[in-house]
């Protein structure tokens, strides 16, 4: 038996999500079904952790399992591009791992990037990719509330109700915030997230954007632990899974 991992680019309007699910296609099935049709074997893909709906990714992670080597990885990403290529989908590498990895266990470190696109303007360009907020943000009191969060904490009030994980506590070893012209690029730094983390986060450091909450209400709400003092999560359109390190 043989590992290979994948590494996906995608645009996630029209799916339900990463994982498989019953109530529309999800990024999962659309590739599990074309690697067993290419590859002429049942085909169970791993991700590297699950993508909510209508999130994109730069850099996915997943691998799967098959019984005989691919001799030519060229053309092997060739094809399955070829079937891919209307869904908004791109296998951008296939690497051959040992039988011991995975594409989630092995994960070191996972980046998200959020944009947000701060302008009075609508938006042309970047229609569900990016989060329009109209109102001025003011990025230097973002940064400092960003801060705030970075550490070894409980992250309840960030944490969807919905949140599988046995534990809220998560070690968020950075997020930097950057902005060029009208864009913010929000880059956040982990080994996992809670599901909903990110978006949550960001939807609070705009309201500290906005001055409608101060630092000290922001910290007040991260330490209280409670969902209901978290403010809206941003849109899942402005989420990318940038990067997963091993």
């Amino acid at each position: 038996m043989f590992t290979y991992q994948i590494i996906i680019e995608y645009v996630g309007t029209n799916f339900v999500g990463w994982q498989i699910q019953k109530n529309g296609t999800s990024i999962q099935e659309t590739i599990q079904k074309i690697l067993t049709k290419i590859l002429k074997q049942k085909i169970v893909l791993h991700g590297s952790g699950r993508t909510d709906a209508g999130v994109h990714a730069l850099g996915q992670s997943a691998h799967f399992v098959i019984k005989k080597t691919i001799s030519n990885q060229f053309f092997f990403l060739n094809t399955i591009n070829f079937f891919l290529n209307k869904k908004k989908i791109s296998i951008l590498k296939i690497n051959k791992k040992n039988k011991n990895f995975h594409a989630r266990y092995s994960a070191k470190k996972r980046i998200y990037k959020y944009i947000v696109i701060n302008r009075i303007a609508p938006l042309s360009l970047d229609i569900n990719k990016a989060w329009h907020i109209r109102s001025a943000l003011n990025i230097e009191l973002m940064k400092k509330a960003a801060k705030l969060l970075e550490g070894t904490k409980d992250f309840s009030t960030y944490r969807s109700s919905s949140c599988g994980a046995k534990s809220p506590v998560r070690t968020l070893e950075k997020i930097s915030i950057e902005k060029k012209n009208d864009k913010i690029i929000i880059l956040f730094t982990s080994k996992s997230f809670l599901q909903k983390q990110v978006r949550s986060m960001v939807g609070c450091l705009k309201f500290v954007g906005e001055k409608k909450w101060s630092l000290k209400f922001f910290r007040n709400s991260m330490v209280s632990k409670k969902r209901i003092n978290c403010a809206p999560p941003a849109p899942a359109y402005g989420l990318y899974l940038k990067k997963i390190r091993y």
